[in-house]
């Protein structure tokens, strides 16, 4: 057989992706496999040939590896009976890991190695002999279960580290399909944990999840022609349209769901394991918490709330249908404890819980403060709620953000996660604000709007108005997480986009918060939001930022002055009184000052820029200040990576820039060409906006594009070209997308109606659309 040929052929047909195409392609391949075994002679030798893995489970995917183990009885010569059927494999292109062992040696390996023992519990046997096969699987299972406690033990430990690197699937906006937690692989782990005799579990009941992930991996194979598992986002429409849905959302959301249906049934299955091996758990939660063990029996926690077995359960006279706060005081209760909320709890509750008075009880709102303000031991616990979907429940709009996809680099978890860890951020920060329930809720739902048309902002606003009442907050508190959803991203996109030197700056923020029970409240919300987001949302420099910005706000609100501050030191303005090109360099938080001192001319901001970009330093802010013939700029730049160069190396390349022989537009092409390249998307177009009234006596200019090396040379040189002058820059980095802030001045004052404000706009338009 041909196979090489035949696999081509029967991938290339068309038709649907799903269990049917899996079945065809495991029995071409195991066709052509026992072809080659009987070729060799091994069948004459007691050998067999045995599909462990996924494909002993026949999962075969279009990228996927051929795992086969060689079994061969005592005393067989298998070296040339075994490579008469590899070279072949190799010679046909697909991917072998392969192994050559007798009954003994591959169930001795078994006993050291947990990826042998659970490959070898989905062995089957391919060709040969299948009492060979049934021995060594027989063997195998009787060692599992007579150490299951030791072993159990040690998966779940790689379990727990396999998640820190690949994160789980329900809640990552590019997760891997097989190793984030909730996927393929925990699917395989808790058929292992079934066949240890330990616990039962509910691994049966998720046939549905498993197959659209195992279909949702051969349409990423069959798209992409690699046999990566990670579902990147450039990569989720094509997969999505492989499936027939309708669009990437749909496809995201469907895995998400998939992933967390795995995960709870994992998290419950993980529980009752440390509970069966131990006698009382001792589980990852409680270990890393130090919270307290429970003690035999029921233990009162809560009005209508025990511990039993490690688990928050309802007390036998419970009445959920009487008592609709029960809930979340069982849910909070838990939380607090560190412990799960009991599955047969979830159930009950479930089935036969009063609705919530609306508004809410003081009690309600007291429990949900409760339940958000333990942190991360929260997120079980709210996942227990959401499996059996009760947060929709009590708070209807969730069901919109549940499971939603962000389509921004910047972030790394789905809309509902994204809440939760922010809540879960916040929950470490209450001591620092006097309203800790208002900074919790507010964090929970802040981003309410995100996954509907329109601005999530504006329509978080209009959510929080009609919600927050429907909690049972006051007028007054209603007002209050009205407004920290309408400024949640006001600290932020002030202080990295507007000249915190301009005393106007300062007032604009006050003026939004209008307290400083707001502005506290806001400042602690942006800490936790950005912690939610991903590590590109914070920096040490960013954090600096923010801090002076709500320093001069509260001074505002104190009703004490707050002046223009000269944007250079005495220090930076001296280096003015030197000759030639001056340039000093110096660290500073979470980022680098470097002041350049030069005779004046027109374009000179963006000439350094481009020398910037060409040493690969992100430019955050410039100043400038003219001495006479001399220009003294002032920048804020991070290393794209290491250290920034020297001081002499960086001064000479400016000296060169100035005087021609240094080729920038030259440079900067090199450095692109170097770039790897961008998956082909059409990107928005670039935007730029006049902004007359946000500076005491400049006109503030925001363009937003997609970045690119030198982008900030760009425009700056084609501002100064216009006869615009710039007095400083801020430049915010998005992900790809850039925001960059020009504060302008040309002649006489330039304002948003002046001929120099429209040929700047121009200028700039033309720098982003003809790079």
């Amino acid at each position: 057989m041909d196979y090489a040929a035949a696999r081509a052929e029967l991938l290339a047909r068309p038709g649907p992706i799903g269990p049917a195409a899996r079945r065809a392609l495991v029995g071409l391949t195991d066709d052509w496999l026992t072809e080659l075994f009987v070729a060799s002679g091994s069948d004459a030798h007691g050998c067999a040939l045995v599909a462990v893995g996924g494909y002993g489970r026949r999962e075969l995917a279009p990228g996927s590896d051929l795992d086969l183990l060689f079994l061969t009885p005592v005393g067989s010569d298998a070296g040339e009976l075994s490579e008469s059927i590899w070279y072949p494999i190799w010679d046909s292109g697909m991917k072998l890991d392969h192994s050559v062992r007798t009954p003994a040696q591959a169930r001795q390996l078994a006993g050291q190695d947990l990826k042998v023992v659970l490959g070898l519990l989905d062995a089957r046997t391919v060709a040969g002999d299948p009492e060979l096969t049934a021995g060594l699987r027989s063997a195998v299972l009787a060692d599992w279960r007579a150490m299951a406690s030791r072993r159990l033990d040690e998966l779940h430990q790689d379990v727990r580290d396999r998640t820190v690197r690949a994160g789980e699937l329900s809640y990552l906006l590019e997760p891997d399909l097989k190793e984030s937690y909730g996927g393929l692989r925990d699917l395989t782990i808790l058929r292992a944990i079934e066949a240890s005799w330990v616990i039962t579990t509910e691994h049966r009941s998720l046939e549905n999840s498993a197959q659209l992930l195992l279909d949702a991996r051969d349409a990423l194979h069959a798209v992409t022609g690699r046999a990566s598992d990670r579902l990147l986002l450039q990569e989720q429409g094509p997969v999505a349209q492989r499936l027939g849905m309708q669009d990437a959302d749909e496809l995201l959301r469907s895995i998400n769901a998939a992933g967390r249906a795995i995960a709870y049934a994992c998290d419950v299955a993980w529980h009752r394991v440390d509970r069966a091996t131990s006698g009382q758990s001792h589980g990852l939660v409680r270990r890393l918490r130090g919270t307290r063990r429970s003690t035999a029996g029921r233990t009162p926690l809560a009005d209508g709330v025990v511990v039993q077995e490690d688990e928050a359960v309802l007390a036998l006279d419970a009445r959920p249908d009487r008592d609709p706060v029960l809930l979340l005081r069982a849910a909070a209760a838990a939380a607090q404890e560190g412990i799960p909320l009991s599955p047969h709890a979830v159930e009950r509750l479930a089935t036969q819980s009063a609705p919530m008075p609306v508004p809410w009880p003081s009690s309600a709102r007291n429990a949900l403060v409760s339940l958000l303000g333990a942190g991360r031991s929260a997120l079980p616990v709210w996942e227990a709620l959401e499996h059996a979907d009760l947060i929709s429940r009590l708070i209807p709009q969730w069901a919109v953000v549940r499971s939603a996809p962000q389509r921004n680099p910047v972030h790394t978890y789905t809309v509902d996660r994204h809440l939760l860890e922010a809540a879960a951020a916040a929950a470490g920060l209450t001591r620092k604000v006097s309203r800790p329930d208002l900074l919790l809720v507010a964090a929970m739902l802040h981003d309410i709007g995100k996954a509907q048309p329109g601005d999530h902002t504006q329509v978080g606003v209009e959510i929080m108005r009609e919600l927050a009442p429907h909690m049972g907050f006051d007028e007054a508190d209603s007002a209050i997480l009205v407004s920290l959803v309408a400024n949640h991203l006001l600290l932020p996109e002030t202080a990295t986009r507007r000249d915190l030197d301009d005393p106007m700056t300062a007032e604009l923020v006050a003026k939004a918060v209008g307290s400083q029970l707001e502005l506290d409240l806001l400042h602690q919300l942006t800490i936790a939001d950005a912690a939610a987001t991903g590590p590109a949302a914070w920096s040490e420099w960013k954090a600096s930022l923010i801090n002076r910005l709500v320093g001069l706000a509260r001074a505002v609100l104190a009703g004490e002055p707050v002046r223009a501050e000269p944007a250079l030191t005495p220090e930076q303005l001296a280096l003015a009184d030197l000759d030639g090109v001056q340039v000093a360099m110096a660290p500073t938080e979470g980022a680098w000052t470097v002041t350049v001192a030069t005779d004046d001319r027109t374009g000179l901001l963006g000439l350094l820029a481009g020398v910037f970009a060409v040493h690969r330093l992100a430019v955050k802010n410039a100043h400038t200040a003219t001495v006479g013939r001399r220009a003294v700029t002032s920048w804020t730049v991070i290393p794209e990576f290491g250290e920034p160069p020297g001081t002499q190396r960086l001064r000479e390349d400016i000296r060169r820039a100035l005087d021609g022989t240094l080729d920038l537009s030259a440079a900067l092409d090199k450095r692109r060409q170097a770039q790897r390249p961008r998956q082909q998307r059409v990107p928005a177009a670039p935007t730029v906006e006049l902004l007359d009234a946000e500076a005491t006596d400049a006109v503030v200019m925001e363009i937003r594009a997609q970045d690119a090396p030198g982008l900030l040379h760009a425009v700056a040189t084609s501002v100064a070209a216009a006869g615009v002058q710039i007095d400083s820059a801020m430049v915010s980095t998005l992900g790809s997308e850039v925001v960059d802030v020009f504060y302008l001045r040309g002649g006489d004052r330039v304002t948003a109606q002046h001929e120099h404000a429209a040929q700047a706009v121009t200028a700039a338009l033309e720098a982003l659309t003809n790079p």
